[in-house]
């Protein structure tokens, strides 16, 4: 596996040590590309993933962490901009 090669999978959750070929006289460039394609589509998902994460805005938690409501203060002119 060449350097800049390690150094793409290594930043990917693709462990190729545990890649297995059924099919025999598989070439180290064939592993290599195989394990680029996977790698490549791999990232892809992840990146999707968090995209849609990112999309959908604050989670449950997050929204039961917001402050409350601040106090209601009864008297003349507090619920102006209620009536019709």
């Amino acid at each position: 596996m060449s350097g800049a090669h390690a150094k793409e999978t290594a930043g990917s959750d693709l462990d190729p040590s545990q890649l297995r070929f059924i099919t025999r006289g598989v070439t180290p460039e064939e592993v290599a590309a195989v394990t680029a394609v996977l790698a490549a589509a791999a990232a892809e998902q992840a990146a999707a993933s968090r995209e849609a994460r990112e999309d959908r805005g604050p989670d449950a938690w997050a929204r039961t962490q917001r402050a409350l409501r601040s106090e209601l203060r009864p008297g003349a002119g507090a619920w102006r901009s209620f009536s019709g």
